[in-house]
């Protein structure tokens, strides 16, 4: 193929990213990617495993006097989320990702770009295929699902696994090493609806224009939250008038932030819809004037139509449903405060979908406290029953707990000090990690995640400093080779 990226090392690693964005690799959508993946084990002579889910195990012996090292796991995952902008035309179901370099910076045009996690699929094939290298036996897990809740993680043969060290490459600031993460769920609540058929004037909603983000990661940034907010709107409506409401709708993935939402109200006469769209745009105005420093960009497009037949909810299935959004937990919920005010405890409405008879909202809370993210799921359960939707929760995965001595961390410690001149920072986050699926199934597993500064991941804005790879990747590359010693 032709490759885009060119100037930039390591140029393997660039090679085969475009290789694998050319690959349609959204959740549940792997099976592509991992065939190419056995293919190119298979054409250098390496063993590989793939199970039913399409996860993949590569494995490489230790380099010549390293053979009998203590192997080391590498791991990351194959899917990638899928997001665009309103208007770009892209079927992540078909279509590769379209690359954009700009400045030494790496995006895609109007979509996610993949980086969260391909640059892992990227650094793993890279030292793979370099026998140059030195380094201690390799395990290379590439696991599926990560983004819809860990699922490949968890399903995967954890027997076929022997090493004991791990390096997660599914960090994303350089010079920082995480070393704990929380834990996480998907809650789907449910509730069913009538609708009553009726004519008048309709007022559409739609906002746009938010930064979004991932869940974990970014919720502490005060970024809006496109649901919440038209949940916000709709509601004063409610409080003001008369309306009769005939959807609302927005985001994509419940483990990001929302961006866009839309929705649609009916009144029995124009004059009505006319002064619901001035009350309306008075909690924009609100809204924007609260938003104006951490999330600029919002923006809420209200327009009038008269004669329109719809069928709107039952108003008492519609307020049962805002209250329900209203009241969901949404943001961050609790901090360490006797430490570095790192967040604990959080919940994101990441999905709402409104159907003919049901309406549904996905909310994703995350804790590194166990007790404290039972007692979230308690919540949403009351919230639930209280508006008479049913809650579901699934896809949960622990959370990675902090260990004092770790060897691991201690050799990249070390490196990125000899290498960069300064000391590399160690965090917790408020993400998930599939490191704790693995630290639960292998016992004494000694893990740290790590990699290049990757920023906007889970949104049409993702991008990738492309020096950041290069010198990630010193790092990798020196961490391994004493690792191998």
């Amino acid at each position: 193929m032709e490759y885009k990226i060119v100037g930039y090392e390591p140029e393997r690693f660039f090679h085969f990213f475009e290789e694998i964005s050319a690959i349609p690799r959204g959740s549940g959508n792997e099976k592509g990617i991992s065939d190419y993946l056995v293919a190119f084990a298979k054409d250098r002579g390496l063993e590989v495993y793939q199970d039913s889910v399409y996860n993949v195990i590569i494995k490489k012996g230790g380099s010549a006097g390293a053979e009998n090292a203590e192997p080391v796991m590498m791991q990351g995952h194959l899917d990638m989320v899928c997001d665009k902008l309103a208007g770009v035309e892209h079927d992540f179901e078909r279509d590769g990702i379209e690359l954009v370099v700009t400045d030494g910076v790496l995006t895609a045009n109007g979509t996610t770009l993949g980086a969260d996690n391909g640059v892992a699929v990227a650094f793993m094939m890279t030292v793979l295929d370099d026998d140059t290298l030195v380094h201690p036996p390799l395990e290379c897990v590439f696991t599926t699902d990560e983004e819809t809740g860990l699922v490949g993680a968890e399903t995967l043969d954890k027997s076929q696994i022997s090493a004991r060290i791990m390096i997660n490459l599914d960090s994303e600031e350089e010079g920082v090493a995480t070393v704990s993460c929380a834990g996480g769920v998907v809650a789907t609540l449910t509730r069913p609806i009538t609708r009553e058929h009726m004519q008048g004037s309709t007022l559409a909603l739609t906002i746009s224009g938010l930064a979004g983000g991932h869940s974990g990661s970014d919720i502490d940034r005060e970024r809006g939250n496109a649901d919440l907010i038209m949940a916000r709107i709709v509601e004063r409506l409610m409080r003001t008038g008369a309306p009769h409401l005939v959807s609302l709708d927005g985001g994509t993935k419940d483990n990001a932030i929302t961006r866009e939402s839309t929705a649609v109200v009916a009144y029995a006469s124009a004059e009505e819809a006319q002064a619901a769209a001035e009350v309306a745009q008075g909690v924009i105005d609100e809204v924007s004037a609260e938003l104006e420093v951490f999330d600029p960009g919002f923006a809420c497009a209200v327009e009038v139509a008269e004669g329109q037949e719809v069928d709107a909810m039952a108003d008492t299935d519609a307020r049962a449903f805002v209250s329900a959004l209203r009241l969901a937990p949404n943001g961050v919920m609790r901090r360490n405060v006797a430490t570095d005010g790192s967040v604990e405890v959080s919940s994101n409405i990441g999905v709402v979908i409104t159907r003919e008879n049901e309406v549904t909202f996905l909310l994703s809370p995350r804790s590194s406290i166990a007790s404290l993210q039972e007692d979230v799921k308690a919540r949403i359960q009351t919230l639930a029953d209280a508006f008479g939707f049913t809650a579901s929760f699934d896809n949960e995965y622990p959370g990675w707990s902090y260990v004092e001595h770790s060897h691991v961390r201690e050799v990249f410690q070390a490196s990125y000090r000899e290498l960069f001149g300064t000391e590399l920072k160690i965090e917790s986050i408020h993400a998930g990690l599939e490191c704790g699926l693995f630290a639960e199934a292998l016992p004494g597993l000694d893990a740290i995640a790590v990699g290049p500064t990757l920023s906007d991941v889970h949104t049409p804005d993702e991008h990738v400093d492309l020096g950041s790879v290069e010198r990630f990747y010193r790092l990798l590359v020196d961490a391994l080779a004493r690792l191998a010693a």
